[in-house]
């Protein structure tokens, strides 16, 4: 009998971690390919299932790719090669490589992104921001001390990904935060939930030019302060903290698979140009 484990087996750890029931109702978890009964003796992590992330895998010899994003979040009507999603099916099958997606069940898990993303801003001790469906939405929680604005944001940068965006801040770069909440992803239809938390920051991605706007005026120049730290930073640090719940999920299985974490920034944006510093001194 092989010594290999089953997808099977892994997707069971996987799924006592990240249960596909506590996935918000629009979304599109679980297994997208591959054989339950396949083998599997390496699984690479990464936040998309770009083609070049598949292709990574693929080099590595992995049988299992376990991503944040949805590969298939909406209807398609052909796989053909002709269209990016197409090609990304085609290399999965091809290449023996199951796909498997944790997406909003991984944000409200305590393995989750939301609590990697919590500990990347120096919380120890969170409380979900809102509660969606059900489920934690979110965190929120003090720093051990209140620190200017611009100190937070700087230490923030350095337990987080680089990307050619950086970081975006509204708010004076000398103004004191202690309650920090955070969201990984796009966040800003939570503010309010955000302006009840009593947070003088919030930490998130993919914020919009009117709600950003809004809130700032709605603050009077004061709290919540806005950090958009960048959708794929915010939720690659969770790679890290899924990668060590699976190995210690598969006890002493682990040492029958190798694990990888993707080298590919998946984020879009490749450079900047004509940033202007604003209020930085």
């Amino acid at each position: 009998m092989s010594d290999d484990l089953t997808l099977r087996e892994v997707l069971e750890v996987v799924e006592r971690l990240y249960p596909p029931s506590t996935a918000q109702s629009w979304d599109r978890v679980g297994l997208v390919t591959g054989d339950p009964g396949q083998a599997v003796r390496r699984i690479h992590l990464a936040v998309d299932p770009t083609l070049a992330v598949v292709e990574e895998a693929r080099d590595l010899g992995a049988e299992l790719l376990l991503t944040h994003h949805p590969l298939l979040l909406r209807g398609v009507h052909a796989v053909a090669t002709t269209t990016a999603k197409g090609a990304t099916v085609t290399h999965l099958v091809v290449g023996d490589v199951a796909l498997y997606v944790a997406h909003t069940n991984a944000d409200v898990a305590r393995e989750g992104v939301s609590e990697a993303l919590a500990d990347a801003a120096g919380l120890t001790t969170t409380t979900p921001l809102a509660v969606e469906e059900d489920q934690p939405v979110g965190r929120v929680g003090d720093l051990p001390e209140a620190v200017s604005l611009r100190a937070f944001v700087e230490a923030l940068a350095d337990r987080l990904p680089r990307a050619a965006g950086g970081l975006r801040v509204s708010g004076p770069p000398d103004g004191l935060v202690r309650r920090v909440a955070v969201l990984g992803g796009a966040g800003d239809d939570l503010l309010d939930a955000v302006r009840t938390s009593g947070a003088d920051v919030y930490v998130t991605a993919d914020l919009r030019h009117h709600p950003v706007l809004e809130a700032r005026e709605e603050a009077r120049g004061g709290t919540p302060y806005l950090v958009d730290a960048g959708h794929w930073a915010s939720e690659q640090v969770w790679l890290a903290r899924a990668e060590r719940a699976l190995l210690e999920g598969l006890g002493d299985r682990a040492a029958r698979v190798e694990t990888h974490i993707s080298t590919v920034r998946t984020d879009p944006w490749t450079f900047v140009v004509g940033a202007d510093p604003g209020g930085a001194p």
